[in-house]
C-alpha cells in the first residue's frame, strides 16, 4: 500500500472536523493529503425544537442517527441535559456513526455490516419489526426522506430531529489550484454529493477542467452518478470509512 500511494497527492474534502483520520491514513500509506473542507458542519440556528425532543426521549423505542455528526451533535447535547434512556435502541446508517455511539457508551447499536447507506439499513430484520413504535431520527436539514417513510410505512411512528447543518465554507481555492497546476493533486476523495457539488463550484473553471481529469474516489453509487454529471471521466467508488477510500486508492494506483 505504502508503495501504490508513495509521492501521490490525495484531495481529502471531508468537514475539518473529520478529516484527520483519513489524512492520517493516507500518509501512512505513503500519500500526501492535501485538506480542503468542501463541507461545513454548522448547528442549527434554533436549538429549542431539538432541546425538546431531547428531553422527551422517554417517548422513543428507537433513535436512528444518520451520519457521524448526527451522533456527536445530539449526544454532546443529550449528555448536557439527560442520561440515555435505558430502553431506548440505538441504530446507525454508517460504520462511523455505529463507532461514535460506541464512543459516547452505545455499544449495542443496529447497523447493517457491508453496505452502509438507508436501504441497507432498512434490509435488516430489526428494521421490518417496527409496527407500533415509536422513532426519531437524528440528522442534518434536510436529508433523504427514504428512511423515515419506509419505517412510516411499515407501521412506525417517525419524528425527525434536525440537529446540524451542512454549509459550504468560504474557503480559498487558490493554493489547491496551485498545487492541481504544478501536477501535485493526483486523487480527489469525495464522502458527499453535496461536498463535490460544492468544490465544484469553489475552483471555478481552470480547476472544473482538472476535476474532470482526476481520478475521483466516492463512497456511494449516488456520489458516483453526481460525478459523472458534473463531467468526471474517472470515478472509482470504494467500501465506505476511512480504511476503505484508502483501500480502493492503494488499489487503483497499484495498477499504474
Amino acid at each position: 500500500m505504502t508503495a501504490a500511494l508513495a509521492g501521490r497527492g490525495i484531495l481529502v474534502t471531508r468537514p475539518a472536523d473529520q478529516a484527520a483520520g483519513l489524512a492520517a491514513l493516507i500518509r501512512a500509506a505513503g500519500g500526501e493529503p492535501i485538506v480542503f473542507p468542501a463541507i461545513e458542519i454548522a448547528d442549527m440556528p434554533d436549538l429549542k425544537p431539538l432541546i425538546a425532543l431531547v428531553d422527551r426521549l422517554d417517548a422513543f423505542d428507537l433513535a436512528v442517527f444518520i451520519s457521524p455528526s448526527a451522533v456527536n451533535k445530539a449526544l454532546n447535547l443529550i449528555r448536557a441535559r439527560r442520561e440515555w434512556p435505558a430502553r431506548l435502541a440505538a441504530a446507525a446508517v454508517g460504520r462511523g456513526s455505529a463507532k461514535e455511539l460506541a464512543r459516547y457508551g452505545i455499544g449495542r447499536v443496529i447497523a447493517p455490516e457491508k453496505r452502509f447507506d438507508s436501504e441497507a439499513l432498512l434490509a435488516l430484520p430489526e428494521m421490518g419489526a417496527v409496527a407500533g413504535k415509536r422513532v426519531v431520527i437524528f440528522r442534518g436539514d434536510g436529508g433523504r426522506e427514504l428512511l423515515g417513510d419506509t419505517l412510516a410505512a411499515r407501521g412506525a411512528s417517525v419524528e425527525y430531529a434536525e440537529c446540524y447543518r451542512r454549509v459550504k465554507p468560504g474557503a480559498d481555492a487558490a493554493a489547491l489550484l496551485r498545487a492541481w497546476g504544478r501536477n501535485e493533486v493526483a486523487a480527489v476523495t469525495i464522502t458527499s454529493s453535496e461536498g463535490l457539488r460544492n468544490l465544484f463550484e469553489a475552483i471555478g473553471k481552470l480547476g472544473q477542467a482538472w476535476l474532470k481529469k482526476t481520478p475521483v474516489f466516492v463512497t456511494h453509487p449516488r456520489m458516483a452518478e453526481t460525478a459523472r454529471e458534473l463531467g468526471i471521466v474517472t470515478v472509482v467508488v470504494t467500501d465506505q470509512g476511512d480504511e476503505g477510500i484508502v483501500a480502493g486508492l492503494a488499489q487503483w494506483f497499484a495498477g499504474r
